[in-house]
């Protein structure tokens, strides 16, 4: 890391004029090392008490650990009265606890090896094996294969997007542990990729279809539902789908199969066809016995879709038979209500100049939605994440982080609780515990700096810009020497990341270190990291900017 770091500035400094300065100043060996004091493997170990991961434990209470001064500390948190335990090791805080009874709770089952996917009851492990799907009876071991005419290029649950593949099933169990949704792929007909790896010895080729502009068509998605106990193949009644998701060119950007979702007992699938420019959203329901699909609605957009920033934000309410639906139709994205049996808008959910970014959890029994938003609050940098809860009907939003940050949340299993990292870029976190209706339980954790700041650091400074054309206020990050004088006129680096992906500053939490842009103004630079037009997390003409 170092010589690369090195190597980079030493690429910067070929532009280094003495007209930039209003003195020459020349690079030594020991103005590298002082640099190098800023990256985070050094200033990291100078910050304790830095954030709270919850451990949740089956009788509602959590433990976490953090660093402090000369080791560990370990906590644990009763919520329901909101107590404290401290001590030096696990057994000192859950002397009974063991290895087994501290496990995280609420997490997602991932299967016995990465190449598997297991059910959700734990006893089935489906993978790939010659473009066919098998399960495997975890107890037993017994093998059982699920279909049979998958071929080369045209396999079942493959995983390929061109630019990312693996050898993992793309399915979606159903929560009985009965049925599985996933697709036979069609990827013969696009260009094949070829990579020649560099190593010691001879080179490896890998070889994989990769669809490229100038192919006609793109992978196809062929989608089935099988039962696996007594193995049987469902095509759903409908033509084959574009490989493409709502939230990229992927069909597993998240994971797993993405843009399906079963209702409780396993009979419906609810799922999102995405044409291959990303302006076309066909939202269906499928019958998991006969395989026939109805067409609910469809969304058209001028340029792209998307269901969410980074999360997906749609929903299938079974119960009630309507669809939760994100939409960026107003210019900004929010939630909307449709009716799944008429597939007419019903109502829209959220409204006004701030989008929704993650919906994080359904509330059917209260009828109320759990969201991550950004730009809301007056004031404060449009991409701090807040937390929030609304009625289903759109009534009673109410602000449950209130503090000015960027909010990081974490539910515990029940859903009674979360915990809360807050920070901002300049301004260290602070870790808190509150109820689901915002009420505040207890301050757990208040990073300590003091450390950091002895040594001369000095965080990166939030500014505010207008874009080129006066439209937009642009937000972003300035790192300045660490002996900075106001009085002198410095070389400017402007790192750029630009892209409808995301932009350059990256989370707007707080961090000691981010990559080696202070190391880089220490050696005598400002480095202006700017979050410019066409980057996500704000209103869509912001992001369409240069479509």
């Amino acid at each position: 890391m170092k010589k690369y770091f090195i190597a980079l500035a030493i690429t910067a400094l070929a532009g280094f004029t003495a007209s930039a300065q209003s003195d020459k100043k020349v690079i030594t060996t020991t103005d590298y090392d002082q640099a190098t004091r800023a990256l985070g493997f050094n200033v990291g170990k100078l910050v304790y008490r830095y954030n709270v991961n919850p451990n949740w434990l089956p009788d509602g209470k959590f433990w976490y650990t953090v660093a402090v001064p000369g080791g560990v500390e370990f906590v644990l948190i009763n919520p329901a009265d909101g107590s404290r335990k401290t001590g030096p090791d696990k057994k000192s805080i859950l002397p009974d606890a063991g290895g087994a009874g501290a496990a995280a709770g609420g997490g997602r089952r991932r299967g016995g090896n990465g190449n598997e996917s297991l059910s959700p009851d734990g006893k089935k492990a489906v993978y790939i094996k010659d473009w066919n799907l098998w399960v495997r009876d975890v107890e037993t071991k017994k093998e059982t294969q699920l279909t049979f005419d998958g071929v080369k290029d045209f396999g079942y649950a493959t995983d390929n997007a061109g630019w990312t593949h693996s050898d993992r099933p793309i399915m979606l169990w159903s929560p009985d542990s009965k049925k599985i949704a996933t697709f036979q792929q069609d990827q013969r007909h696009v260009s094949t990729m070829y990579l020649v790896s560099t190593n010691v010895g001879a080179p490896r080729l890998e070889e994989w279809k990769y669809p490229l502009p100038q192919d006609t068509a793109i992978v196809k998605i062929h989608r089935v539902i099988i039962e696996v106990d007594n193995p049987k193949v469902i095509r759903l009644k409908m033509g084959p789908d574009e490989h493409r998701g709502t939230l990229s060119d992927d069909i597993a950007s998240s994971g797993g199969y993405d843009d399906n979702e079963w209702n409780a007992d396993g009979t419906k699938l609810f799922f999102v066809g995405t044409s291959r420019d990303h302006k076309v959203e066909k939202v269906r329901i499928a019958d998991a016995t006969t395989g026939n699909v109805k067409e609910v609605f469809t969304e058209t957009v001028a340029t792209q879709y998307e269901s969410g920033q980074g999360t997906i934000n749609n929903r299938f309410l079974d119960k009630t038979n309507e669809i939760i639906w994100y939409s960026e139709r107003d210019d900004w994205g929010h939630l909307y209500m449709y009716d799944a049996t008429t597939g007419k808008l019903k109502h829209q959910i959220t409204k006004g100049a701030w989008v929704v970014t993650q919906l994080l959890k359904v509330d059917e029994a209260n009828k109320v939605l759990y969201f991550m938003a950004n730009g809301r609050e007056p004031g404060r940098d449009p991409y701090y994440a807040h937390f929030y809860s609304v009625n289903f009907d759109g009534s009673n939003l109410k602000l449950l982080t209130p503090e000015d940050g960027n909010h990081n949340i974490t539910f515990s299993p029940d859903g009674k609780y979360f915990t809360d990292n807050y920070s901002q870029p300049h301004v260290p976190p602070v870790s808190v515990l509150r109820d689901i209706k915002g009420k505040l339980i207890l301050e757990l954790e208040r990073t300590d700096i003091s450390k950091l700041l002895a040594t001369g650091w000095k965080p990166a400074e939030p500014i505010k810009v207008k874009s080129a054309d006066g439209k937009w206020d642009l937000y972003g990050l300035m790192f300045k020497p660490k002996d900075f004088d106001p009085n002198k006129k410095y070389p400017i680096v402007n790192y750029v990341y630009p892209g409808p992906q995301g932009g350059g500053v990256g989370s707007r939490s707080f961090g000691p270190s981010r990559g080696d842009h202070q190391a880089l103004a220490d050696l005598g630079f400002l480095v202006v990291i700017i979050d410019g037009a066409c980057n996500p997390d704000r209103s869509k003409s912001f992001h369409d900017a240069c479509y």
